[in-house]
């Protein structure tokens, strides 16, 4: 019987019909998505950090006005996923808890820090535009919540990668020494930014599942590929050379061929002992545990509200 709805269920996923939360699924589907989305969601919160703080240090009101919207963006979309993850049955403090316990894992792009100004506009640009190569895919995802819910976030995230790179050509239009201000965060984020694609296919034990249930649409390499071809081609216009010299075009595979990545890098930051792992959870942490009477006010008030609708009826 089981193999028969999981047969059912696969073909449902060809056929490219929308799972619903009602709808019957595989326990490791189910599993897999809250992971995912769960991760997307820490990202997205976690990721508020490394910009809020230059919201008081921006350069001008035009600046703070849109870096506010843009930390108010990502905020929105945490909630849009975690929202997306309930509906797997997956309670919503459990996946707080697991962040603020350093059990779940978020991207690692966001353990690094925030130099100069500088960096503002490469995290539009580099670290939202890959956001935006593996988050347009997701639009078409198989589960129908987190289709619907990254609708809005990419046309969002679309706006803060152009918003960045607008920051960026400001940069490369000004003194010598914001030319070398902007090339300086483009080499501290160039290489963050292409490992957020995830490990190579070859160690990435996930994929080959996702892909199958079209949780996923394209493989992690397939994605970085194309990163680096449109940032190569960006980066000529901001004046900047990416920090790669083993770049070029390669006429037979007609790709930008690039070079190494420093996997153990990567592997680090994961495990925890990147620049600024220890605190971004600290952050989120202080931010927990300070709005404790945010969240005991609010659960009184619906309460209350609950009381006297129900004496009304009663009434």
């Amino acid at each position: 019987m089981e193999k028969n709805l999981e047969e059912i269920f696969q073909s449902r996923i060809d056929r490219e019909e929308k799972i619903e939360p009602k709808d019957w699924m595989p326990d490791d589907y189910r599993k897999t998505l809250i992971r995912q989305i769960s991760q997307h969601a820490h990202s997205e919160i976690v990721g508020m950090l490394p910009e809020g703080n230059w919201i008081t240090r921006a350069p001008t009101l035009k600046r703070k006005v849109g870096l506010m919207a843009k930390v108010q963006d990502e905020a929105g979309h945490g909630l849009y996923l975690y929202s997306a993850a309930e509906t797997l049955g997956v309670d919503r403090d459990t996946l707080f808890e697991q962040l603020h316990s350093g059990k779940a894992k978020y991207s690692s792009i966001f353990n690094y820090p925030t130099v100069t100004w500088a960096d503002i506009g490469a995290i539009g640009w580099l670290v939202d535009g890959a956001a935006i190569m593996n988050q347009v895919p997701l639009c078409r995802c198989s589960y129908g919540p987190y289709a619907r819910a990254m609708v809005r976030v990419c046309k969002e995230e679309s706006f803060h990668q152009r918003q960045g790179f607008e920051i960026l050509l400001s940069l490369s239009q000004g003194s010598e020494e914001q030319k070398r201000m902007l090339q300086s965060a483009v080499d501290r984020w160039w290489w963050p930014s292409v490992m957020m694609f995830g490990p190579s296919d070859d160690d990435s034990p996930n994929s080959a599942k996702s892909m199958k249930w079209k949780i996923k649409r394209f493989s992690n390499d397939d994605l970085r590929q194309k990163f680096v071809d449109v940032c190569y081609e960006q980066a000529k216009v901001l004046n900047v050379t990416l920090p790669d010299p083993d770049i070029k075009w390669n006429e037979e595979r007609g790709h930008y061929d690039f070079g190494l990545i420093d996997w153990e890098e990567f592997w680090q930051v994961i495990k925890g002992n990147g620049p600024c792992n220890k605190e971004r959870l600290a952050a989120r942490n202080k931010a927990w545990d300070e709005g404790a009477w945010v969240r005991e006010a609010a659960m009184a008030h619906a309460a209350k509200r609950k009381e006297r609708s129900n004496k009304k009826k009663v009434a």
